[in-house]
């Protein structure tokens, strides 16, 4: 049993921290910028929450974090009530906040200063894998601090891998977001054809997802998508997030998306249609209007 602190209650890390308690069997402490959730977590899970990031990370010797863009994460860490400021020596920090591989480093680079450790963790799987206990866990950063990390990472992940040094997370995380980013159109073009095409959706996913056009998204969107429902998961807004990090990091080392950059302005038509929390399989109701 570890001792753990659990920074950020959201969608995802309510569970995730939740899943640290019940499921690894850690003494965890919360915190959350809004008490009434690190109230409510603490009486569903037990541990305790306290006022301050930097309270919550005194004597652990983890400190998780899952907030929402760069900003957020700056002011989280490195504030004067921030993680950094309450960390003891030796301990590892590790986020789970998809944010730029910049700041990661960055992150990783101060921590050192102050004499403990970065790990960059971003995840993918989203709500349901969180609930459930079966991210897919994506690691920059040293691989001793990892090798311990990964022991507590375990309570939510079903695979936790260490792509490369600090930032390497971010950059993994980045992939991911581009390949769903093209699934995701791919099969909404695919669903909107057979359907003006009349031919029988359940027929048709139950011959193609047997072959080589089966994916994640098709196996567990497909319906929803079809019947015009979008209250499923991953948020457009978060998605766009995601795919500006993607861009700007292509910017910066010279990738080129262009299928990436168009779905990103497709998300952006998504959002003036009212659909800014509809989960990203939403891409189908622009073709569909």
């Amino acid at each position: 049993m570890a001792k753990v602190a659990f920074v950020g209650l959201g969608v995802m890390g309510y569970p995730m921290a939740g899943h640290l308690k019940a499921k690894g069997g850690h003494d965890v402490t919360v915190f959350n910028r809004t008490a009434a959730k690190a109230d409510k977590w603490v009486a569903q899970y037990g541990g305790k929450s306290t006022p301050t990031p930097k309270a919550a990370a005194q004597g652990q010797d983890f400190v998780m974090a899952c907030v929402g863009n760069d900003n957020d994460l700056r002011e989280v860490m490195l504030g004067k009530d921030g993680i950094f400021a309450g960390v003891r020596d030796g301990a590892i920090v590790v986020d789970h906040t998809t944010a730029s591989a910049e700041i990661a480093r960055e992150l990783h680079v101060e921590a050192k200063t102050r004499r403990f450790d970065f790990i960059d963790a971003p995840v993918s799987g989203g709500q349901a894998g969180a609930e459930n206990g079966v991210l897919t866990v994506m690691c920059g950063g040293d691989a001793g601090p990892f090798a311990q990390a990964e022991k507590v990472i375990a309570a939510y992940a079903r695979a936790c891998n260490l792509l490369g040094a600090s930032g390497s997370g971010q950059l993994a995380k980045m992939a991911n977001q581009i390949c769903i980013a093209g699934v995701v159109q791919g099969l909404a073009e695919a669903l909107h054809f057979a359907q003006q095409a009349e031919l029988d959706i359940e027929k048709l996913i139950a011959t193609i997802s047997k072959g080589a056009a089966q994916s994640w998204q098709m196996e567990n969107r497909y319906k929803t998508m079809a019947a015009g429902k979008f209250d499923f998961g991953f948020a457009v807004d978060w998605m766009r997030k995601d795919l500006a990090i993607c861009l700007a990091e292509a910017r910066r080392n010279g990738a080129h998306l262009p299928l990436t950059a168009l779905v990103d302005q497709f998300y952006s038509e998504v959002q003036k249609m009212g659909g800014r929390r509809w989960d990203t399989s939403s891409l189908i109701a622009l073709l569909q209007r």
